[in-house]
């Protein structure tokens, strides 16, 4: 620029650094909000449903329609899952900005957030059918609903068991592996983002699903089961040694499973 000494590319990258860091912030602003409002949804809906008498163990969906049931899912997978997820998502958006410069457009990262989303709302819809037929099994199979707690049980010690299996540890390397994964699966354009997003939310629902079964023996709005799980997931995708805690979480859900099936008593901390 003539008279400024300041040379017009250099003026250009430093323009262009600060628009992309404002991006950034408000971007991770707006899932950090998100994530906070969703929180506090689910701890009111719960107060609501507690002073409304409505049980919080293994009644499955807790007499909600399939809209409520899966709304109310959506509302958990951005409560419990954003923070975890939230460094996939700045990579993408990093990524796609330095990538589509000049002339060509950047695709939007809320594309490749919803389409996560999407893939987490279609397994809800299957735990809300089977939710629905195990409810529908209890009512017509009295031993069920006596051993509702042993069933918990033995839920725990599976989830427990997948935490050792490979399929979880190379779901859950991809989640791990931000630059990684978008890098070596990268998709131009708007279907390309979608695509990704599906893809990473495949891969984060193979690492984490019978995690979320859990909360129907623990009670689906038990917002202090969701936590622990939110602060699993979270251990789980940021910390250097994943592999270690996803074991020792493994670890933990048998021995906790094993003390059910012998103390069923141990799982009445449904909505405590």
């Amino acid at each position: 620029m003539p008279g400024t000494g300041v040379p017009v590319p250099a003026f250009e990258k430093a323009e262009a650094q600060m628009s992309l860091q404002r991006e950034y912030r408000l971007f991770l602003a707006l899932l950090l909000i998100l994530a906070s409002a969703s929180w506090a949804m689910l701890i009111w809906q719960s107060g609501m449903m507690k002073s409304m008498g409505i049980g919080l163990g293994m009644g499955g969906t807790m007499g909600m329609g399939a809209a409520l049931f899966l709304a109310i899912w959506v509302v958990m997978m951005i409560a419990m899952m954003f923070p975890a997820t939230a460094t996939m998502n700045l990579a993408f958006a990093r990524v796609q900005r330095e990538r589509h410069t000049g002339w060509r457009a950047s695709v939007s990262p809320w594309i490749f957030v919803g389409a996560y989303l999407l893939v987490w709302a279609l397994f809800g819809v299957f735990a809300y059918l089977g939710a629905l037929a195990a409810s529908g099994l209890a009512g017509q199979i009295p031993w069920i609903m006596m051993n509702a707690a042993r069933i918990g049980g033995g839920i725990l010690m599976l989830a427990g068991l997948y935490q050792l299996t490979p399929l979880k540890r190379v779901c859950l390397a991809k989640c791990c592996t931000p630059l990684n994964f978008i890098h070596g699966r990268w998709h131009d354009g708007y279907m390309g983002a979608f695509r990704m997003g599906l893809e990473h939310g495949i891969f984060c629902l193979g690492s984490n699903w019978l995690l979320f079964v859990l909360l129907f023996p623990l009670g689906i709005m038990n917002v202090v089961a969701m936590a622990g799980l939110t602060v699993v997931i979270f251990a789980e995708k940021m910390f250097p040694r994943w592999e270690r805690i996803a074991q020792g979480v493994g670890l933990a859900l048998i021995l906790s499973g094993i003390l059910v099936m012998v103390v069923p008593a141990a799982l009445l901390l449904n909505g405590a």
